[in-house]
């Protein structure tokens, strides 16, 4: 059997190029594109690569956004169709096109290798169908998830410091509580003065002095005003 029948009896991997470009800045000249503005820049030399490859190009996926937002309708629609099976490889030119961040990238990857869906990225030479790309992708997992350990034994330490010790300067942590003569509250209101007076005077809340006269009711010591409420 020729060399071309048997190509022909190997099924081709389909490949699709996800490109993410940023949207034209202006000037007076009019639109200014940079790299990350043009599109075909990223997307000829990895056509050239999948046709190295004998891959198959079925599709281009175009984002023009900006790489710190969430929402990215043609990344989207790529797993969607990834879901359904329609592709084999996801192609892009560098890792900052497709992701946020190391663990949004490795995110991305893994639920891309859950549905038997390779990623190669052309200028790292990253390339999950091959050992050492594989490789590479656990050692990034593995350093992901150390970070996010490290970021959590800090957050762990930092509250125990807190709790134990207050803030950085030593002082407690929160609003600082006022300190008054709880006994004046019913002094000032047996001579007349309103709960705002009173609050003013001992430079705390109404509510708080109000408190304070709700708990001496029961006692020997009065809240009583002479001056009735409606006068105040």
């Amino acid at each position: 059997m020729q060399q071309a029948e048997r190509r022909s009896l190997i099924r081709l991997k389909k490949a699709v190029l996800y490109l993410r470009v940023s949207t034209a800045s202006k000037s007076r000249y009019g639109d200014v594109l940079t790299f990350d503005q043009r599109p075909e820049l990223q997307q000829e030399p990895l056509e050239r690569l999948a046709e190295q490859r004998g891959w198959q190009v079925v599709k281009v996926y175009t984002d023009r956004i900006s790489g710190a937002k969430e929402r990215r309708p043609a990344l989207e629609q790529l797993i969607n169709d990834a879901t359904r099976g329609k592709f084999d490889v996801v192609m892009v030119w560098r890792f900052d096109r497709l992701s946020r961040s190391l663990i949004h990238f490795l995110q991305t990857v893994e639920e891309l290798r859950e549905l038997n869906v390779d990623f190669v990225s052309h200028e790292q030479s990253f390339d999950t169908t091959t050992p050492m790309g594989r490789f590479c992708l656990t050692m990034f997992g593995a350093l992901a998830e150390l970070e996010r350990a490290v970021i959590r034994d800090r957050v762990i330490a930092g509250l125990e410091y807190a709790r134990t010790r207050g803030t950085k300067s030593g002082k407690p942590i929160g609003r600082p509580k006022v300190i008054f003569d709880r006994a004046k509250v019913p002094d000032l209101r047996r001579q007349g003065l309103s709960w705002r007076e009173i609050a003013k005077s001992l430079g705390v809340g109404v509510g708080t002095v109000r408190r304070v006269c709700k708990n001496f009711q029961n006692s020997t010591l009065s809240c009583q005003n002479p001056i009735p409420e409606a006068l105040e």
